[in-house]
């Protein structure tokens, strides 16, 4: 071959032409995406079909909702963007909700939704919506891809941002036509995530001098000390300086609640918690998003020194206004301040009762002849499970149980939606959790959170997941009439009506358990924990439980 047939050669091959869609999967395969998570559309064709001829997974879900919870909790697992997809219209705002709950849970989520061609965009038409515009209020950034020409641009720009500190959910919108156009673009290199910067000499002195002239400091750690991957630093801070500790809900396992300095969260432990709490006069609150818990709370008089060490400034907010703000790579600001502020735990015995009483309720074994309750579960649930298997709660009464009781050991081993705090998240969260990590996992629901997205156990047993489901069936939206009974001493709209549970389990071919006492209860949740099979175990508790 001359050379100039050679160049041409190389010139054709440079230049080879693919589809949008085809090229958009290649992206997805340049970021390391293996599986993108929702359900088919007319629009999608051409995208489906490029899925179906790629190294990344297409996983068809019951519901757009689910799709989006399983990628906001492969993000939160991982670190890395999960990916859901819906077609436009209904398809894309039943992900809203899901993509929303990873973007006040600072999950990183990218979401993709089919759109009608170009040409009906300017014009009313069947499911036309505006989905951009939808969006945009629950995401850091999205865009439509108008033009052939952008796609490797936006897709690296969707995962840069989604992925990045603080990260959330980000949104691309794939018009049918522009789909099916072709392009030479190639797909952008995955780059590092951009580092954030140590933390400033200064701020860590001015730190240090607070901690050290406090007579009652504590660590609020929160959901940033998880993301952060910092848990390992908090604990080796906690065990240089003696400071106790006190989880946000999102904060669990940012240090093991078997360390004699944890407290573990916020309003746990019949109230010894929150009374240690409010004895503090300093507080070090670490990755913590105001989202997660109202500082009004923990500092209703406004009187505390606070301390704020995270990735971005503090929130402007009356009752959490920093006196140090140290703004850095959160594992590098816990390592500085463990230098600079060694042994600051004034009188270590001011918190230790406190910390035998959350310990003492957390693991208190009910009576036998006591009625099926969330709390009474607990120390059974934590005896089936190993300290690195993952537990997922949904929304409702029993998430609160079990953010204040459940004892957690490893880091980023228990999973709560509480920034949006959707109710549906257990089941499909399980599926993805299941995906992403070898330990054995847990989704614990009560009634009205499973019939939301119950349906995704078909996804889960199609796709060979094995997990546990924990199934708190009270024939109430329970938390509801908890606050409702509390304000009137009634309640109203709360009561349900269920399906008989266990036969509805084994339709979907489930291992299912329907314990009547705590004997029996322990056993299924032995059997059912560790096994590789799907199961469902049916916890019936009495309405006023």
């Amino acid at each position: 071959m001359s050379s100039d047939d050679a160049n041409s050669a190389a010139e054709t091959e440079a230049t080879e032409t693919r589809t949008v869609a085809e090229t958009l999967v290649a992206c997805l395969e340049r970021e390391g995406v293996e599986h993108v998570f929702g359900l088919p559309g007319e629009e999608l064709e051409d995208l489906l079909f490029a899925l179906r001829d790629s190294d990344v997974t297409f996983v068809p879900v019951r519901h757009e909702q689910g799709a989006a919870f399983m990628a906001d909790v492969h993000g939160r697992l991982t670190g890395d963007a999960g990916v859901c997809l819906g077609t436009l219209g209904p398809g894309a705002t039943n992900l809203l909700t899901g993509v929303a709950d990873a973007q006040l849970d600072k999950a990183p989520l990218v979401a993709l939704t089919g759109q009608g061609s170009l040409e009906r965009v300017h014009k009313e038409s069947h499911q036309m919506l505006n989905v951009p515009h939808v969006f945009e209020p629950v995401v850091k950034w999205n865009t439509t891809i108008s033009d052939p020409q952008i796609v490797a641009e936006s897709v690296r720009k969707a995962f840069k941002l989604a992925e990045a500190e603080k990260p959330g959910a980000t949104h691309l919108e794939v018009p049918e036509d522009v789909a099916a156009s072709e392009t030479t673009v190639e797909p952008l290199p995955q780059r590092e995530r951009v580092r954030l910067p140590d933390p400033d000499d200064r701020s860590v002195a001015r730190a240090a001098v607070v901690l050290d002239e406090a007579k009652r400091p504590l660590v609020l750690a929160g959901n940033g000390t998880v993301r952060a991957e910092a848990a390992n630093s908090l604990r080796e801070f906690v065990e240089a300086t003696g400071m106790p500790v006190v989880e946000t809900y999102m904060g669990k396992s940012a240090i093991s609640d078997e360390d004699e300095h944890s407290l573990l969260t916020l309003n746990s432990g019949d109230g010894a918690t929150a009374d240690a709490v409010a004895r503090a006069d300093a507080i070090l609150a670490v990755g913590y998003d105001i989202a997660e818990h109202d500082p009004e709370s923990w500092n209703p008089e406004k009187d505390k020194h606070v301390l704020h060490l995270d990735s971005e400034p503090a929130e402007v907010y009356e009752h959490y206004d920093p006196e140090v703000e140290i703004v850095a790579d959160v594992e590098r600001g816990l390592d500085a301040l463990a230098e600079a502020a060694p042994d600051c735990a004034g009188d270590s015995d001011w918190y230790a009762d406190a910390r035998e009483a959350a310990i003492s309720a957390a693991t208190r074994r009910p009576d036998a002849d006591d009625s099926f309750s969330v709390r009474g579960t607990v120390p059974h649930l934590r005896d089936a499970m190993a300290d690195e298997d993952v537990l997922i709660t949904d929304v409702g009464s029993h998430k609160m149980t079990l953010s204040k009781y459940f004892p957690t050991v490893e880091p980023n081993t228990f999973v709560v939606s509480n920034g949006l705090a959707s109710m549906g998240i257990a089941v499909p969260g399980a599926v993805a959790a299941d995906l992403a990590v070898p330990a054995n996992v847990v989704a614990a629901t009560g009634d009205g959170g499973f019939l939301m997205n119950g349906a995704e156990l078909e996804t889960a047993r199609r796709l060979g997941c094995g997990f546990t489901v924990v199934l708190f069936c009270d024939d109430d939206y329970g938390l509801i009439s908890e606050k409702q009974t509390d304000h009137r001493g009634e309640s109203f709209g709360t009561y349900i009506d269920n399906p008989d549970f266990v036969k509805l389990g084994e339709s979907f071919g489930l291992e299912t358990y329907n314990p009547t006492d705590w004997n029996d209860l322990a056993a299924a949740l032995d059997e059912a924990v560790p096994s590789d099979d799907l199961s469902l175990v049916v916890v019936d508790i009495p309405r006023d439980a």
